[in-house]
């Protein structure tokens, strides 16, 4: 879109938030960069150049702007509804894999090389992954300087720099602001109502934020759906917010969402703090805060049947996951139970081989286990079918082994056929992995009772083969025309827990 300059333009003079995270503005004259809602008086047409990325801003020469916070922005939705190469890679990076792995990682995981993975960045976004990572540490920095009290150059390696100067040199060049002066600053805003981005810190090592959101944002199938089917010890709804553990690389973490008119309040208490940018990330893909509500639902409007179903509750998200193989082996657990009997099942594997972690604030008891530590597990001790179980054994060892990879780098459709392949893994499996856990937008369950129950309600057709032949027209939003069909029955996965 940052091409179409006049297009930029006029959502730059409209302050249409809609926008924000789709394209930055640079201000020739001033040397900052804006997103589109900015507040102050827009610049002339002729002194703004706009950018794909807050990375290619910086790599430019531009500092962010202090008013509007650009690099608070939601993530460019474009990058959720696309499954190739640069795309994979931009998730990657928000992920912190460039600080963990380096560009070579990167690249390895995505099968290229490194200068190749340069190439594409650089060609769609102005910037390469260093640049990009750089922008992220940044961001990261931020956060820890104004919601923490943590010494400085904790905050450094925390956000990811390699060196203190590397940190200071790159605050002070980003925002214009030392590291202290950025802490008083922002220390002075969270005294005042409003302060964009973040929300008081009171608890010693809880870092709080606030995850914004292109709106409309309907919370109620988003929580409902994660509250319903809370696996017990990993997730619970406790006090307005949904709370789970969190398996990180450098330790782990418990986090609380809590939804609220124009964002999601988030607390995060890490074991260590270099795992910041992966639980933001992950959170935010969880609850599918970076899609643009406005371009989904105006295209399912377009189908008649679905008009009254968009117009009652706008701006509905896919419940997602924060990991998906953990997500894949509850998919299974749940194949052809009801959700009470699915969270029986993973409650049970929770329990003999979970990692038992401590929630002074709640009752999460364990870490959901890794496939490793589930390929050791004896069938004969689960309550399921034995066809259940060849199904979970044989999902669990292509995960523990590396041969199936699941995740924000997987190739969507590499990831189906693969999954097809595995024994038990039918059509309604394979999909709702693909919706839940891999993020495809597309991804559809004609299978599905619920489905089929809400398409016969409405007049739709309801046989498999008919009902994808309709929804041919809502492509390729076809995973947020599930959430408005399963929203037609009265099942607790469609109300906001109280």
């Amino acid at each position: 879109m940052y091409t179409d300059t006049e297009r930029c333009v006029r959502a730059v003079r409209s302050k249409d938030a809609r926008f924000d995270g789709w394209f930055f503005t640079a201000v020739l004259t001033t040397g900052i960069y804006c997103r589109p809602s900015c507040p102050v008086v827009p610049p002339k047409a002729e002194n703004m150049t706009f950018y794909p990325s807050a990375a290619a801003c910086q790599q430019a020469g531009f500092r962010a702007c202090k008013r509007c916070r650009p690099d608070t922005s939601p993530g460019s939705p474009e990058w959720n509804a696309r499954a190739d190469t640069v795309a994979r890679a931009v998730r990657l990076i928000q992920d912190g894999v460039v600080d963990r792995e380096g560009v070579p990682g990167l690249a390895g995981r995505l099968g290229y090389s490194a200068r190749q993975i340069e190439r594409q960045l650089l060609a769609e976004l102005g910037a390469g992954p260093l640049a990009l990572a750089r922008a992220q540490r940044a961001q990261t920095a931020r956060l820890l300087i104004e919601t923490t009290g943590l010494p400085m150059a904790d905050v450094a390696f925390a956000a990811g720099f390699s060196s203190i100067r590397a940190f200071n040199d790159t605050v002070r060049e980003v925002f214009a602001l030392s590291p202290s002066e950025l802490r008083a600053r922002g220390a002075r805003g969270t005294e005042r109502a409003g302060t964009r981005g973040t929300e008081p810190t009171a608890t010693p090592g809880v870092i709080s934020l606030r995850l914004p959101f292109r709106a409309p944002l309907n919370p109620d199938n988003l929580f409902g759906h994660l509250a319903a089917t809370a696996v017990p010890g990993v997730e619970e709804w406790r006090d307005g917010a949904y709370r789970r553990t969190l398996s990180l690389p450098y330790g782990h973490g418990i986090v609380a969402l809590t939804p609220r008119p124009d964002h999601i309040a988030c607390r995060l208490s890490l074991t260590d703090p270099r795992d910041l940018t992966l639980a933001i990330s992950s959170c935010r893909r969880m609850l599918d805060l970076d899609a643009d509500p406005v371009a989904v639902d105006e295209q399912l409007r377009a189908d008649p049947q679905l008009t009254p179903l968009v117009d009652k509750a706008p701006g509905r998200r896919v419940p997602r996951t924060v990991d998906a193989a953990e997500f894949a082996v509850r998919a299974v657990l749940g194949q052809q139970v009801s959700t009470a009997a699915a969270r029986t099942h993973a409650a049970r594997l929770v329990t003999a081989h979970g990692v038992p972690v401590d929630d002074p604030e709640g009752g999460l008891t364990h870490l959901f286990p890794a496939p490793r530590a589930l390929a050791a597990l004896d069938p004969e001790a689960l309550a399921l079918p034995r066809s259940r179980r060849t199904t979970l054994t044989t999902l669990v060892a292509a995960l523990a082994d590396g041969s199936l990879r699941l995740g924000p780098d997987s190739d969507w459709d590499r990831a189906r056929e693969q999954l097809t392949a595995l024994p038990g893994f039918g059509p309604w499996t394979v999909e709702v992995i693909a919706m839940r856990a891999l993020g495809d937008p597309d991804a559809f369950l004609p299978t599905d009772l619920g489905m089929r129950r809400a398409a016969a309600s409405l007049g739709l057709p309801s046989t498999p083969a008919a009902l994808t032949a309709r929804a041919a027209a809502w492509r390729p939003w076809r995973a947020y025309a599930v959430q408005y069909l399963w929203a037609t029955e009265d099942h607790a996965i469609n109300h906001l827990p109280v």
